[in-house]
């Protein structure tokens, strides 16, 4: 039986504003097509992982106007955003998957430690594919946007770990104090996009750096509001 831990967010009440999905206006970014986790078999149903809430989206493109002020012709490149509940079922259960390939164990073959141990780091990354509609899956609010940046070049920047990596270097500031010879260069890209961000109203994810909120539980939390202004959708 896996087991998870509360999310220090799922104590805020959730006041959803009735905002809607809207289309992000993905010229102005660059994105991946086909989307990553449709390319892993994942479907989105009627749905498209390049929408959110209308306020996100204006945040969004003001983060971007920012980033332009910044590093002139850079872009914010969208990897994912809303996230149907059952996309992330998909995406909960593929990692599980794959870090039993990394460690080369099979499911019947663990002990109940070892299960518990992996799906701790899953759940490090993930959060739980919940239906209750008090605890929703940030993605699955419209209102969560993971990102990174490419450059004058549309090259990716290396930020020192892919998006998803269950791993410590994750964390934003992961590479604050490393002695890894780029640890200055992923530093400060990993910053500069929390500036930008934070400075259009979202808040970042503590332990992602290329996750970012604007209205749902986690930024009500870290912004010390009382409510959440988005729930879960579909």
């Amino acid at each position: 039986m896996q087991t998870y831990q509360i999310r220090p967010y799922h104590h805020i009440p959730i006041v959803d504003c009735g905002e809607r999905l809207v289309e992000i206006p993905i010229e102005m970014f660059a994105v991946e097509f086909p989307h990553p986790y449709e390319k892993l078999g994942a479907s989105y149903g009627g749905y498209s992982p390049y929408y959110l809430r209308q306020s996100v989206v204006e945040n969004l493109i003001q983060a971007q106007n920012y980033l332009q002020l910044l590093r002139p012709h850079w872009r914010i490149q969208i990897f994912d955003a809303y996230r149907p509940v059952t996309v992330q079922q998909f995406m909960v259960d593929y990692s599980f998957a794959t870090a039993l390939q990394e460690r080369g164990l099979t499911e019947v073959e663990l002990t109940p430690q070892q299960r518990q141990e992996i799906w701790e780091a899953v759940y490090e990354i993930w959060a739980v594919p919940s239906m209750d509609e008090t605890t929703p899956p940030p993605h699955s609010t419209g209102a969560a946007v993971d990102i990174t940046l490419l450059d004058e070049t549309g090259q990716v920047i290396d930020m020192g770990s892919p998006i998803d990596e269950m791993s410590q270097r994750s964390h934003p500031d992961y590479y604050a104090h490393q002695t890894h010879p780029h640890a200055h260069y992923y530093h400060a890209h990993r910053q500069l996009l929390c500036e930008v961000m934070l400075k259009a109203g979202f808040q970042r994810n503590p332990k992602e750096w290329w996750h970012f909120c604007y209205g749902d539980q986690m930024w009500a939390w870290l912004n010390n509001q009382p409510t959440a202004r988005y729930g879960r959708l579909f």
